[in-house]
């Protein structure tokens, strides 16, 4: 189980306005520390925080609750120091960064945490995320991923700067380190080229795990290839069945170091101990959203297209090509021509989970439904997007993981050790312990 706590007052995009949440909640570190805490007493592998670029445009008249937040990787270093257990996956942009800098910040999170760090590998869907670092456009969807590609290649390469045991620090000798188990990373790539050395020493984890959240073609392909754990967006389960078998039939194409993939869909609950219980508690958030919002945000989700003139009872008009979110406009379009929804339906099924599976209903319904999409294969576990926070996240673990663990489907307590030893993955290799590398343009060489 992931804690998805990106959004602070909660998932619903209209949280912020419910009586109980704290509208200072994503400037507020105590209201992380509370959440990580919660989280992590009841025994979620992981806190998961999405990310940027860009302000999240949500809306520009002033309605949308989400529009500043913290910086991932800062928030996560602050958490790392009041939490032991918890997974910490923070996500970070391969369009947007360089390898060498977010090589530098996950290795010194997976140390500042012993070995809790996680990165979540995006392309960026934002188009305003170009013009915030004065690049004259966003780039094309198969450049970013191409980019992807060789950016994760660099960065695993450069967590092998230095050997696990490279650090003698023999004081009496007066000899730090071993220049033996020091390496120069050589690429040459169609994007980049460039001669590194990391000056952060070996991850604990070897390298942080890899969590890939795009669901494109692209993106499958990429989390085939790279990723130990994926985010996905499916909304019912007859698709996310379909996507599991698709990603584990590409990533039977490749050599991995952890054969399965662990998938995560993410998944919003509205419970109560009836179904009307947590049908009240589905409208009461509903309730809460300004129609003129609703057209922004369904806006920005389907790549930036200006819907604000648009009947909110009539049909989602057909849309011109985007560079931005392919797999979530898919998901809108599916929704609008296929079941037929209104554009007041769309931005409903929007603002209740983004177009994640939402399930509504009692306590036991709930836990069965994910007990069936656990035990169909169509989930490894699920990313839970609560709508408020903390409240929801609460609900979620009185309510919901007691009976998961009495069916026997979610653990009773933690697995000690890192992250990657708390999922049952392995761990890698240094790749030059081999003594026998091959560079990116295929050459072999002896180590340095």
């Amino acid at each position: 189980m992931g804690a998805y706590v990106s959004y602070g007052t909660g998932h619903h995009a209209a949280s912020w306005r419910h009586p109980a949440s704290d509208t200072t909640a994503t400037r507020n570190l105590d209201h992380y520390v509370e959440v990580t805490r919660l989280a992590e007493q009841h025994l979620f592998d992981t806190l998961f925080l999405s990310d940027a670029p860009a302000v999240f445009n949500d809306d520009r008249a002033g309605f949308g609750g989400r529009v500043t937040f913290f910086e991932p990787l800062t928030l996560m270093g602050a958490l790392a120091m009041v939490s032991q257990d918890i997974g910490l996956v923070a996500t970070s942009s391969t369009t947007y960064k360089e390898p060498y800098n977010l090589a530098r910040e996950y290795a010194s999170l997976d140390i500042i945490s012993q070995g809790r760090a996680a990165w979540n590998l995006v392309t960026t869907s934002k188009l305003a995320a170009a013009r915030n670092l004065g690049l004259p456009s966003h780039p094309a969807h198969a450049e970013r991923y191409r980019r992807a590609n060789e950016f994760i290649d660099i960065v695993q390469g450069l967590w092998d700067t230095w050997e696990d045991d490279a650090f003698p620090a023999d004081k009496a000798k007066g000899r730090f380190y071993d220049p033996a188990k020091r390496h120069e990373l050589r690429h040459r790539g169609s994007v980049f080229s460039l001669d590194a050395e990391l000056n952060v020493s070996r991850p604990p984890q070897g390298y942080p795990v890899i969590v890939q959240a795009g669901s494109s073609e692209a993106g499958r392909e990429l989390a085939a290839r790279t990723a130990e754990m994926v985010f996905t967006a499916q909304p019912d389960l007859d698709s996310a069945l379909v996507f599991a078998k698709d990603l584990d039939r590409r990533a039977s194409r490749y050599s991995r170091l952890n054969p399965d993939v662990i998938i995560l869909p993410g998944l919003t609950v509205y419970a109560g101990t009836t179904e009307k219980e947590a049908q009240d508690k589905v409208e009461e958030l509903q309730s809460l959203i300004r129609p003129e919002f609703g057209l922004s945000m369904l806006s920005d989700l389907v790549g930036g297209f200006d819907l604000s003139s648009c009947d909110i009872e009539g049909p989602l008009p057909r849309l011109p090509p985007s560079n931005a979110n392919t797999s979530r406009r898919m998901l809108i379009e599916r929704l609008a021509y296929d079941e037929g929804l209104n554009v007041r339906q769309l931005y409903e099924r929007m603002t209740t989970s983004r177009g994640h599976m939402t399930l509504i209903g009692s306590y036991d319904a709930v836990t069965d439904e994910i007990v069936r999409w656990f035990e169909s294969g169509a989930a490894d576990g699920f990313n839970i997007m609560p709508p408020l926070l903390p409240e929801s996240l609460g609900d979620f673990s009185e309510n919901i993981l007691p009976r998961l663990q009495h069916r026997g489907v979610f653990k009773r307590r933690y697995r000690p050790g890192t992250l990657r030893e708390k999922l049952g993955l392995r761990r890698p290799e240094n790749r030059y312990v081999t003594r026998n590398v091959t560079t990116s343009e295929g050459e072999h060489h002896h180590a340095r």
